[in-house]
Parts: structure tokens; sequence; C-alpha cells
């Protein structure tokens, strides 16, 4: 347990780290972490892994733990030396493993034993890797002023000594079988001046039992040489115990351990199924966005045992919709000696998957209806990501539709439900009415919601990416459809106008003249141009046709090259607005035809702009706005 074993040292090797290994010890140090102490959750966290590790692989291989010693976690204080060591009996590491995983950080240790268990050929089952060290092991350069690892491979005959300062580079020797482990790893900090609190043994088991009081391997404390051993953590799964005896401290540590973040969860959900499959869950909803959330990179926290062995740790449970859980999930059905790539292949984990997202989804639900405060927290977080749900789960849609949460134009704050939208339907009004887009700012001001507003619809504002996607496909909520206000006729003048508000007129034969005219002057720009009966304020805006995809929908298929063209748009002009009635007059006397071809593109780019998109030719619009200016100022 002493840093001053004797070590070979005719075949050490120095070599530099990883220029990002680099640059991660020195945020390590100098930014990451604010609160120190979190050295010690990670450095029992990865010596938990690597019990895990072992524990799999011994299903395989027995040999490799024939000496029967239980799996257990040490940490020494030696005062004197000014050392704190966290010792493992787990899988341990060769000089490889060494170099790839404390040396870099693509190739680390979980990382290459994930990617194994992955691998086509699974007969070797991680053979060759150990998986004991992730980024975290870097933060214990925080405290200490040198770095020693001590480690066998378990069921090697060679143990390696890894060194380093923490300043660019590290050393690899051979050590001597008597002073290794017999099998996993020593770490041994040589702690800074900063440092020594670490050694105090009372900080360090309120420490150990605050942050790693819920590892799945016992924790005991040497508080200075020659003491005996204190047990100060049962190593008893939390899982696997009642909820009365898990503590909500408890809980929020192992979800920072299971998370890597260090908030509240918002919703902690533990429970045991039981039937035709048996498993324990324990799954967290975050309390805050993490910051990969959108990355389509990003894999799952999502843990899968199996009685209690690890199998894999990033377990395919949730769909992508509900990424944003962390989860751990214990069977007692699933078959420990098949590869981690048959068993989630298998009709039990498809079983297992669907009871968990099937609760998950259920659990918010009530707490959509208890706790709607609460509830608004999570949704503010992860609505739009539950909301592909809506597009790539319809078995689930209905579900999904109680606890969604939009933003209308009577309901500027996000608060509005489907339900609610529902039951406050006005009199005629067939149709859940929604308009799509990019910002909820910008479709509030719409044009194509100047009908809407005058008869008291309300209009659901979506500006999720995937909102254009879902509505598209859903056949509708509680019997009524969703209906774009900007694809089609707007079929809303059956609904009558609240107090104060003027219908739109008829087109007079001198408007309808002027549209067939726009028409010509604008050709193949647009498919149509009509009298609005959506528009009460602006002169025109663009509508989508009746059948295919709306504006929006059709502006992100076309960016994703998913359609070859764009289809033509309809300009809807307001026939009572007092520019269109002008222009109306003056073309009936034949007069300023060229100014009348001009303000046609100039109403066509306008209702352009008013949807966000830009004009297709700057510098036309910039003339014929100028002409238009000029005549209007008589300079002309």
């Amino acid at each position: 347990m002493t840093a001053d074993a004797s070590t070979p040292t005719t075949e050490a090797r120095t070599q530099s780290f990883e220029a990002d290994v680099s640059r991660l010890l020195h945020l390590m140090v100098h930014s990451v972490y604010s609160d120190r102490a979190i050295f010690v959750r990670e450095l029992v966290s990865n010596a938990a892994d690597a019990c895990e590790k072992l524990r799999y692989e011994a299903i395989s291989r027995p040999d490799l733990i024939e000496d029967g010693a239980p799996f257990a976690i040490e940490i020494a204080i030696n005062p004197d030396a000014k050392t704190l060591t966290f010792s493992d009996n787990g899988v341990g590491m060769t000089r490889e493993d060494l170099t790839q995983g404390l040396g870099t950080i693509a190739r680390s240790g979980t990382k290459a034993f994930l990617d194994k268990l992955a691998a086509d050929d699974a007969s070797k089952e991680a053979a060759a890797l150990i998986g004991q060290f992730g980024i975290g092991f870097y933060s214990s350069f925080m405290v200490a002023d040198e770095v020693v690892v001590d480690t066998r491979r378990a069921g090697a005959s060679e143990a390696w000594r890894w060194s380093s300062d923490g300043k660019g580079s590290f050393t690899i020797a051979p050590l001597a079988l008597e002073s290794a482990p017999k099998r996993g790893t020593r770490v041994i900090l040589h702690l800074n001046d900063e440092a020594h609190e670490f050694a105090e043994p009372r900080k360090l088991e309120r420490i150990v039992r605050e942050h790693s009081g819920a590892v799945a391997v016992p924790i005991d404390l040497i508080e200075k040489l020659g003491a005996e051993k204190r047990r100060i953590a049962d190593g008893a799964a939390i899982w696997a115990k009642p909820k009365s005896d898990v503590t909500a401290e408890e809980y929020t540590e192992f979800y920072r351990g299971l998370s890597g973040q260090f908030d509240e969860p918002a919703l902690t959900l533990h429970w045991r199924a039981e039937g035709r499959h048996e498993y324990t869950v324990l799954a967290f909803i975050p309390g805050s966005r993490p910051f990969d959330l959108f990355d389509p990179a990003r894999k799952g926290r999502n843990k899968l045992y199996v009685r209690r062995v690890l199998i894999t740790e990033d377990a395919d449970l949730l769909p992508g919709w509900l990424r944003f859980v962390r989860l751990v999930v214990d069977s007692a059905d699933l078959p420990l000696n098949v590869s981690r790539e048959m068993i989630q292949k298998s009709d039990v984990f498809a079983a297992i998957r669907k009871g968990v997202t099937n609760r998950v989804v259920q659990e918010l639900g009530k707490l959509a209806e208890a706790e709607p405060d609460k509830f608004a927290k999570v949704w503010e977080h992860f609505g739009p990501v539950i909301k592909e749900g809506l597009y790539e789960d319809p078995e689930r849609r209905d579900g999904l539709f109680k606890i969604a949460r939009f933003i209308s134009t009577t309901h500027p704050a996000g608060d509005r439900t489907l339900a609610q939208y529902v039951a406050s339907l006005r009199e005629n009004q067939t149709a859940i009415f929604y308009l799509t887009g990019d910002d909820a700012k910008r479709l509030a001001a719409s044009p194509q919601l100047e009908g809407f507003k005058a008869r008291g619809v309300e209009v659901l504002l979506l500006a999720d990416p995937v909102d254009a996607f879902w509505v598209s496909t859903a056949a509708g909520f509680d019997g009524k459809p969703f209906k774009s206000v900007s694809q089609g006729a707007a079929d809303i003048k059956s609904i009558a106008l609240i107090e104060g508000s003027d219908a739109p007129a008829e087109a007079t034969g001198e408007v309808a003249t002027l549209f067939a005219f726009f028409k010509q002057t604008l050709g193949d720009e647009v498919a149509e141009v009509r009298a609005s009966d959506r528009l009460t304020d602006s002169v025109a805006c663009l509508i989508a046709p009746e059948f295919g995809p709306d504006r929006q929908l059709e502006k992100m298929l076309a960016a994703h090259g998913r359609i070859a063209e764009r289809l033509k748009p309809i300009l809807e002009v307001n026939p009572t607005h007092p520019l269109t009635k002008a222009l109306a007059g003056r073309f009936k006397e034949g007069k300023d035809k060229p100014l009348i071809e001009d303000a046609a593109w100039l109403v066509l780019d306008e209702a352009r702009l008013m949807e966000g998109a830009s004009v297709d030719d700057p510098p036309a619009f910039a003339a014929r706005l100028r002409r238009v200016m000029e005549k209007a100022l008589g300079a002309l």
C-alpha cells in the first residue's frame, strides 16, 4: 500500500501525453472542478467499474477470481508520507492498457471496453480491454503533485507502474510482483501542500459517504499505517434497496455519478417490475439540460445489469426521444452467457425496453397532473426532444399528446395543452389550427393569423424543428384534425367575429381584375393570386397549396435535399386593404401600369419577408422600391 516499493527501471519508458490530455489536465486543475473533493468520487467510481468488469469477465473465465476474494475498494491514509491510496481488486491493466487508458482520451479504457463489446466478434468479450479509467482519473492532479498507479491485470504474470506529475509526460515501468497487487490497481496520490485536508479520516469518510456511498462495491478505510480497515460503505446496490431505505441525498449523489452532472434530479423513479419478467429500475429526469442534448453522436448513459453484473454502460433501453433520461436496469431474466449484442436483440430485452419506456411516459404524465410547475421546468428543458416521439413513435403519440405543452396565440408562456385547446374551441371551429416556423415571436406576428385573431380562434405556434414533421403525420387529437393556417383555404368564415372586428369584404370586379394582372406579371413565381379571408390588416401573405407540405416543412425538406424543387406558393391579397383598392382604381383607369407592375413584385417580396425569407433578387427589389418612392414623392 506504499509508494516506495522497489521498481525495476531497465525497461522504464517515458512518454508525452497526447495534446488533448495535456489540455485536459490544465482544465482539471484550473477550471473544470470548483470542488476539489470530487476527485474522491472519480477514483472510487473507477475502482468500482474495474470490479464490475472483472465480475463480467469471470462469467466466462472463472479462473480470474479463483482466489475467491470478494470485490472491495480500500482507501488508505499515510499522514507521514502525505499520501492517499485508492486500491481495488478488479480487472487491472496491462502496459498497453496504461498507455491507451491514461495517456489519451480518445482510447480511454471505458470507451475501448464498450467498443469491443459492440463488435461483431464478441466471443472474446473484451478480454484484452479493461475500461477502468475515464477522464475523471485526471482530477487527481488537482490535489497531487505526483500520481503513481501500480497495477496487475487479472490472470497476468506481469505488473506495471505508471507515474506522472501531470506536467506533460508519464512513465511506465515494470513492477516487481511482490510489490504489486495480486490483481487490480492501486492509485497513490502524493498530496500537494494545499490538499493535506484530504488526509484527515473524518473529512475523507464524510466525502466518501456523501459522494460514493451508493456504489455497488464495499469501501474500507485505513486511517494510518498498521491500522485495521474499517468499512464505511456497504456496497449494496442502491437500486436493490427498498425505496424507504434510500434518502433523497443518496439518490442525488447516485444520479450525479450516473449522469456526470452536478444538478439536482427533477424526478426520481424507482420501481421493481414483477410478472412475466422481473427487473428493477432506477431512473432520473435531470434538473438541467445537458449541453450535448442535440448532438447526433451523443450516447445515452443507461446501465444494464444482469443480477448485479454490469453488461453495458450505454444500453439501448430507451428511444432516442427520451435520451435525456438517466437510468439503471437490473434484470433477473436476461442470460449472462451470451454477448452484449445478443442480449440487446433478445425478446426479453425488447419487453424490458417497452415496459421502461411506458413507465417513464406514465410518470411524466403523473408529474404533469400533480406538480404542473415542476413539470413545466422539465418541459422547458426537454420538450423539444420529447416532441420527437410524436413523429418517431406513433404508438405512444396519444400518451405524449397528454403531456405536451405548446405556445399559442393566447398562451405565449408555452403552457397550453391540447386538451385545454380543444375545450376552448369556438363555435363552428372543427380543427386545431397551427403555424410552423423558426421563431415563436416571429410566428406571433405573422399576417396569416389576422383573420383567426379577429374570430377569437387560438392558433398553436410551433417553432421547434420537429414540429413541422409530427404535425404533418398526426391524424389529430380528440377527433379534431390539425390544420395549418399557412396552407390551403382558411375555412373560417363560419366562425363568428369577436366584437369590434370587421369581416373582409368579397373582392369586387375591379380587385379581381387587378389580381389577374398580378398573376400575369408575377408569372411562375406564384401558383395563384387570390383574395384572402385570413387577412385583416396586412396587404398580402403566402400560402402553401392545399395538398403537399406546408411552407415550413417544404423549406426544411428543400434545405436537406429531400425535394428537387419547391412548390409555387399562392399569393393571397387582402381585397379591402387601402393599397389594394388604390391599385385596383389606378389599373381600371389604365394609369401607371409600370407602377402597378412594380407594386405586384413588392407585394410578393413583402410577403416573403414577413414569413422570414429573403427576397430572391435584392437589386431588383431595391430598384422597384426606389421607383415607387420617387413616384409617391412626385420625383417622377
